[in-house]
């Protein structure tokens, strides 16, 4: 097994993970119990007390980090569990792989829909919520955008909606110059794309304009933006925070005047109306497998760490009340998986 980074350049390291958009996180040794992919086939401690077989993630970028970090410091310990991390989207991965039956785990930046939840009913598939974090989104622009250090959500939205579609920064803020805007931001398969117009574009408005350039690599979010002085952008702070030098964070001015995307302004929710609740999703069969339920359980711990959650990858960890709902739903969805 390869070197895994240190705590000081993990989140530098996940990041760019990202890129690649998947990460394979093998044991050092190879694992005769494993099976296929999805459902944790060959899950078993084969009578030894050692944990092996494969987990199978899928999902939200912007949960991504959060996930490898987890699934990282899980193998310390359980090296014949074999966990396979990939960045598709929220509705990507429900879509294409966990209701398809191809994962164990979905990770989300928003809630499951109903239509995801009746395509997994289809095939059998229960999928259990879970909250891992707090993230705040945060809008990013260009750090030689010096006209712009915040904008209100009226402005935001006027930036986004396919009805208004403004070409220039002055159509949106008579005070802003007269410069073409160029826009990056996450696909239509992504949670924070679903995020973002429910929070800003309201569900009934008139959507998200389509005229930008749309990546599920937040990564390359980061690249666009840094790479134009009139760009701008919209991605989980995570990624931005590993990116500081970069890129330029906007603060978002609700009514209450500007708020930066931090940490605690997402912990104490003055950063409105983009702090969000993070999310994975298990399948509840495969809890089944004791390699499968063990790393959840590990996930769930772990949303209280804030060595891990807030300084290594960058959301904010749940409290000790919330972990405890937390642990409640999980143990609750195991006991049934082995019903």
């Amino acid at each position: 097994m390869t070197d895994q980074p240190d705590s000081a350049t993990r989140r530098a390291f996940m990041t760019a993970a990202g890129t690649a958009g998947v990460l394979g996180l093998a044991g050092c040794t190879s694992n005769p119990n494993s099976g296929g992919s999805g459902g944790g086939s060959g899950g078993s401690d084969g009578g030894s007390g050692q944990l092996s077989g494969d987990i199978d993630i899928a999902g939200s970028s912007t949960v991504f980090p959060l996930a490898t970090a987890i699934a990282e410091t899980f193998q310390e310990d359980h090296s014949e569990v074999d966990i396979n991390v990939q960045s598709t989207g929220s509705g990507g991965g429900f879509a294409n792989f966990f209701c398809a039956g191809e994962t164990d785990f979905n990770n989300a930046s928003r809630p499951i829909q109903p239509a995801e939840e009746e395509a997994c009913a289809d095939n059998d598939i229960v999928p259990v919520e879970l909250t891992v974090a707090t993230d705040a989104l945060t809008v990013i622009v260009n750090n030689e955008a010096d006209f712009i250090d915040s904008m209100t959500v009226e402005e935001l939205r006027t930036l986004w909606s396919a009805e208004a579609q403004p070409e220039t920064w002055s159509e949106v803020n008579s005070d802003w110059p007269d410069e073409e805007i160029e826009l990056f931001g996450p696909s239509d398969a992504s949670g924070t794309y679903d995020y973002f117009i429910e929070a800003v574009l309201g569900e009934e408005g008139p959507g998200h304009r389509q005229d930008y350039s749309a990546t599920e690599q937040d990564r390359t979010i980061i690249q666009g933006v840094q790479g134009s002085q009139y760009a701008v952008g919209y991605l989980g702070f995570a990624y931005y925070s590993a990116n500081t030098d970069a890129v330029k964070a906007v603060a978002i001015d609700d009514g209450d005047g500007p708020v930066e995307p931090s940490l605690e302004t997402a912990r104490t929710g003055e950063y409105t109306p983009l702090s969000r609740p993070l999310f994975t999703y298990p399948k509840r069969s495969a809890l089944a497998e004791d390699h499968i339920a063990e790393f959840a359980r590990y996930f769930v711990e772990n949303t209280t760490n804030e060595e891990l959650v807030a300084e290594d990858v960058g959301y904010v960890p749940l409290t000790d009340e919330q972990r405890a709902e937390q642990v409640e739903t999980l143990e609750a969805a195991i006991e049934e998986a082995n019903a």
